[in-house]
């Protein structure tokens, strides 16, 4: 089969478009023909190798990256049941599990079915894109009073904060890059849209009870710098740099700061499959819709160098 591996840690082109062995399922696994697979911001930190920007060991290599996989089980693995056979399934992997390539293996018990109304690319989306803007979410409350900024709000988890912000009743101010993105966020629902790559963007963003932080660094704190006593800044990514401020900050701004990720997802009730669970449904029912930006799965490098460049719109998935 075609897998994308890393032979040694570098730029983009240190993405290869190789031949491995196709994978078996053990007992408990089926094995997955993948239809989807999700990249990740962390997968594309991950081809460089640098522990300062993944939040796990760095792998030994060679290695495939890839987290989220949706396509056709084709083979299981012992004790597993018939009626699996040629389901449509989507799941979650983990941090660094090989899902850039043509098959995958997983134990059946971390498959979710893919709703007949959703495409691959959409079940890979609410899989995991979905389940951490749900997460990200439940972080604030968020009401009808509320004027929320999104940073980021072109990407896969900002597409669905919009939505979710939007569906209160709030009113929402999604910061993106670029004209094409503002217009993305505007047709996405959004009240107004703001380009953070122009001086001056945040008098045009005004004041605002709610940040969702997902760029961080110089455009992260501009935005904590717009909210108004008793808002609260939630924190869930970063294209560089975490965005900075100290207890000081929060106590002279009478402000409030989480960070949404990780553990504080894990411990709802549930934990991360009733989100992931949640998330498909409400792909499936529309009233969340996931915005995709697609790839061939040889051109894996240029996946990666846009993601980086912040140059796509919604999430980046892959095509075998």
């Amino acid at each position: 089969m075609k897998a994308i591996r890393i032979h040694a840690f570098g730029p983009e082109d240190e993405l290869h478009y190789d031949d491995v062995p196709t994978p078996e399922p053990g007992p408990g696994q089926v094995r997955i023909a993948v239809r989807a697979a999700g990249v990740h911001v962390l997968d594309a930190f991950l081809h460089e190798g640098d522990p300062s920007k993944i939040p796990f060991p760095v792998p030994d290599l060679p290695v495939t990256p890839g987290r989220e996989v949706a396509g056709v089980v084709d083979a299981l693995g012992d004790g597993v049941e018939e009626s699996w056979l040629g389901r449509r399934v989507v799941t979650h992997l983990g941090l660094v599990n090989a899902g850039y390539a043509e098959f995958a293996v997983r134990e059946v018990d971390a498959l979710f079915p893919v709703p007949d109304v959703l495409d691959f690319p959409a079940a890979i989306t609410m899989v995991g894109t979905g389940r951490a803007a749900l997460g990200i979410w439940r972080s604030a409350e968020v009401g009808a009073g509320d004027t929320v900024l999104i940073t980021s709000a072109a990407g896969g988890v900002g597409t669905l904060l919009v939505q979710l912000a939007k569906a209160v009743g709030a009113t929402v101010v999604g910061a993106a890059g670029g004209p094409a993105k503002t217009a993305r966020v505007l047709a996405n629902g959004a009240d107004r849209a703001v380009d953070y790559t122009l001086p001056g963007w945040e008098k045009e963003a005004g004041e605002v009870s709610v940040v969702f932080d997902g760029v961080g660094g110089e455009a992260g704190r501009t935005a904590f710098e717009l909210l108004g006593p008793g808002g609260v800044h939630v924190v869930h990514g970063w294209a560089e740099e975490i965005t900075a401020f100290t207890s000081v900050d929060l106590r002279d701004r009478a402000v409030s700061a989480v960070y949404a990720l990780g553990p504080r997802m894990a411990r709802r009730p549930g934990g991360m499959r009733a989100l992931q669970e949640e998330a498909l449904a409400e792909a499936a029912a529309g009233r969340l819709v996931p915005t995709v930006t697609t790839f061939p799965l040889a051109e894996a490098a240029a996946a990666h160098a846009a993601l980086r460049g912040r140059k796509t719109v919604g999430k980046v998935v892959l095509l075998p």
